[in-house]
Formats: C-alpha cells, sequence, structure tokens
C-alpha cells in the first residue's frame, strides 16, 4: 500500500524524481518551526543544499517559506489577541534597516559561523535548563517585572539582532527568541508571535533585496514547496495557540536552537 502512495505521489508531482522528497520535508519543518513562532529558513536551506540546487535559488526559495510561515504566524497571533503591538513594533522596526546593512558586511565565514554556533548552543541549553522561564504572567502583572523595556532598549536589540541576521542571511527569529526567554521578556506564547513578526519583517526585507538583484526563483518547484509550508505552518501554530504548554514552547524552540548551533559547528568543522 506504501509503494502504491509513493508512486501515485511520484506520477502526479510536477517535480523531478529526485525532488520528490521535497514537499513533505518541507511541512514537517513548517509545522515543527511554526510551534516555537519560527520560520525554519536555516533548515530549508541546509535541505535545498543536499538538493543541490544553485544558491541564488536557495536564498530565494528559503526566504518564500520563511515569509509565508512567519506570515501565517503574525495573523494567526494577531487574530487571537496574542501580537502585543506596541512592545513588538521598536524589536522589529529598527532591525529592518540593521539586517541590510549586516547583509553589506562580509566575516571571515568560519570563525563568525563557529562562534554563532557556540552562542546559540549555549543559550539553547540555558533555556531548556533554566528554572522558571516558563512562568506565565499574572492577571493583575500583564508582563513580567523583567520584560519592562522602555522602547529606546527595544529598538537597540531588535537592531543588533537584526544586524546578526543580516551577517547570516536569515529571519533572525533563532537570535531573538532565546533572548526574550531568557530575560522573562513575555510568556510563551507571546514571544512565539513577536518572533513571528520578526521573521517576517527581515524575510521580506531580504526578499526585498532579492529581487532588486533579478533574481530568478525555480518558480514550480516553489509553487510546491510554498503550499507545502503553508499546510504545515498552518498546523503548527494552531497547536501552540490551542494544545502546546508554556513549557512546551519554550522547549521546542530550545531545541530547535540546539540543532541549529549544533549544525554550524558541525559545518565550520568541515564534517558536514
Amino acid at each position: 500500500m506504501r509503494s502504491n502512495l509513493c508512486i501515485l505521489y511520484s506520477d502526479f508531482s510536477p517535480l523531478a524524481p529526485e525532488l520528490i522528497y521535497l514537499p513533505p520535508v518541507f511541512f514537517l519543518i513548517a509545522l515543527t518551526y511554526a510551534t516555537a513562532g519560527f520560520g525554519g529558513g536555516s533548515s530549508y536551506l541546509a535541505v535545498l543544499a543536499l538538493a543541490a540546487l544553485p544558491t541564488g535559488e536557495m536564498r530565494a526559495t528559503a526566504l518564500v517559506c520563511n515569509l509565508i510561515v512567519a506570515g501565517g504566524g503574525v495573523f494567526h497571533f494577531w487574530k487571537a489577541g496574542a501580537m502585543p503591538w506596541q512592545r513588538a513594533l521598536p524589536l522589529v522596526l529598527i532591525s529592518v534597516p540593521a539586517a541590510y546593512l549586516g547583509g553589506r558586511i562580509e566575516l571571515p565565514r568560519e570563525q563568525f559561523l563557529g562562534l554563532l554556533g557556540l552562542v546559540l548552543l549555549f543559550a539553547g541549553l540555558a533555556m531548556w535548563l533554566r528554572p522558571g522561564a516558563e512562568r506565565e504572567p499574572l492577571a493583575d502583572d500583564p508582563l513580567p517585572e523583567a520584560a519592562r523595556r522602555t522602547q529606546l532598549q527595544a529598538g537597540i536589540l531588535g537592531g543588533a539582532l537584526g544586524f546578526l541576521a543580516g551577517l547570516v542571511s536569515i529571519g533572525g527569529g533563532i537570535f531573538l527568541s532565546p533572548v526574550l526567554f531568557l530575560q522573562r521578556w513575555a510568556e510563551a506564547r507571546t514571544i512565539a508571535a513577536v518572533t513571528s513578526l520578526f521573521i517576517f519583517v527581515n524575510s521580506l526585507s531580504g526578499l526585498l533585496g532579492q529581487v532588486s538583484r533579478g533574481f530568478e526563483p525555480p518558480w514550480q518547484l516553489l509553487g510546491v514547496l510554498a503550499v507545502a509550508v503553508l499546510i504545515g505552518g498552518q498546523i503548527g501554530t494552531r497547536l501552540t495557540l490551542r494544545s502546546l504548554s508554556a513549557t512546551t514552547i519554550r522547549r521546542v524552540a530550545a531545541v530547535l536552537i540546539i540543532v541549529v548551533g549544533a549544525r554550524l559547528l558541525v559545518q565550520v568543522s568541515g564534517l558536514w
């Protein structure tokens, strides 16, 4: 029965036979990452690299998929009243020009990625182990005391992380989320909502940069993958809003951050 389904899928897929595994893989990535408010951009790039796509096509495809998943998350968090716009906007607005500037700077790649991998690895472990990081806010205290930051401080944080996101060409939510969790900036669903917004605006900025250079994405592949990540992202966001506990959301985010950090270290070491 399983082989018959695989043959049927292969017959009706518009993709080349060697690429038919991509839609279900992208679906699973989108579903998993969306539960933590992420877009999945780093994993999309890793999978597309294994598929041997040209670099320009990889970046454009990953950015569009990131945009779809994060955009769906922003919509659902906004609809559920979980998006703290007043506090989120200073974080995300300053990150856009900062990400653009970061993208124009070239650093020694191996050393930078190695340091970045270590930072993410330790941040993910701290998120997993830190007691009380999942504490829900009290009814008369809508946000923890440590989260009462000025708009200037939020703007500085957003700008710094946006700049870092630009340096490594991703949406940047993988950097923002551990900082917010470790500062106890808000409860878990609010952090997931703000992370989605952060990823959305930075992915849009990156995609516009690609368009300005006249990129030509693989339209047929992109269309199929867009449907896959749209469905996966919708399921993941709904799970976050309706089913998952604050502890589960935090630990899913921690695992994903640890995986990305470890993968960067392996990449720098030349093992992958």
